[in-house]
């Protein structure tokens, strides 16, 4: 392949990627047509993007994103899929995909520009999504004041249940 024509492809792959650093690689290379449109299908619905790459053109691309040390990662028969939410409800995706079909293995990824290997992004796909982790913030935040209340209201009530008791003891 000429020299133009490979530039042309890096460009192209480069477009696609836009200024993602934030992505996975991954073999489905032993898919079967129907299972491969399938799990590509699922991806296009959760705004998933998934593209097959020749590796040394991948790693061209990727260094103008800032993504150096992907090259253990890329070797073999490589997809790139990048998109979603965010990284970890990506990860968390394509972790389903792999237990649900053992034809698509996870080779590892990059997260802000650093290489992630396969475990790490098993890893990544137990950990809580970004809205998990702002609910969690948020409770942690309304907690004391949720606590203070409830312990200003409690004796407020206590001495309301009294007076009504009292009140009903009266009238009979």
């Amino acid at each position: 392949m000429s020299k133009p024509i490979k530039q042309m492809l890096i460009d192209e792959i480069g477009a696609r990627l836009g200024d993602t650093t934030d992505l996975l690689v991954i073999d489905v290379s032993r898919l079967d047509a129907i299972s491969a449109n399938r799990f590509r299908l699922a991806l296009r619905e959760k705004e998933i993007s998934a593209l097959t790459v020749k590796n040394s053109l991948a790693m061209h691309a990727l260094r103008k994103n800032g993504v150096e040390a992907l090259g253990d990662v890329l070797s073999g028969p490589s997809t790139l899929v990048w998109g979603g939410e965010d990284i970890v409800a990506l990860s968390k995706e394509i972790a389903k995909w792999a237990r649900e079909l053992q034809a698509v293995e996870i080779r590892g990824g990059s997260v802000e520009g650093e290489c992630l290997d396969a475990a790490a992004v098993d890893a990544l796909s137990k950990s809580p999504s970004r809205e998990e982790l702002l609910s969690i913030i948020s409770g942690q935040i309304l907690d004391p004041g949720a606590r203070l209340s409830a312990q200003l209201l409690g004796p407020g009530g206590t001495v309301a249940g009294q007076i009504k008791s009292k009140s009903e003891e009266d009238e009979n």
